[in-house]
């Protein structure tokens, strides 16, 4: 049996089948300020915040099926900015789900909806916020 090569190093991949590519993409990078890495077609880009990739395809017929994300996250590097972030959110009219709150672990988030109805949850985490990683 063979072993296991080593430890992962983050989730920092996700793919989304969406509806409305256009709204989803103007969503992820005029409002959360991502960034285009890569258009492979009009169905299907590639989006990034500098360590990470978000691949966003059109859904096709239905898209509803047996795999259902509950939500995903972006970290943010302190509590201060995770505050900033739900204000500005808050004032460019995203729908929020809850406002910012304290996990046990130390951790603080909230959660909001992307044009796609996909939550996504911004969060504070002291084990991994404030690494950084160069391409």
């Amino acid at each position: 049996m063979l072993e296991r090569p080593g430890r992962l190093n983050g989730l920092r991949h996700l793919a989304l089948q969406v509806r409305d590519l256009e709204a989803c993409e103007r969503f992820y990078v005029d409002i959360l300020g991502m960034q285009v890495l890569h258009r492979a077609s009009p169905d299907l880009v590639y989006l990034t915040c500098g360590n990470d990739n978000l691949s966003l395809g059109r859904a096709r017929g239905n898209s509803q099926g047996p795999q259902a994300v509950d939500h995903f996250g972006f970290i943010v590097d302190s509590v201060e900015e995770l505050e900033a972030w739900y204000l500005y959110l808050k004032d460019r009219g995203v729908p929020l789900l809850d406002r910012p709150f304290d996990h046990g672990d130390g951790a603080r988030s909230f959660h909001l909806l992307d044009p796609a109805g996909n939550k996504v949850q911004p969060i504070y985490h002291p084990a991994v916020s404030g690494q950084h990683f160069s391409s």
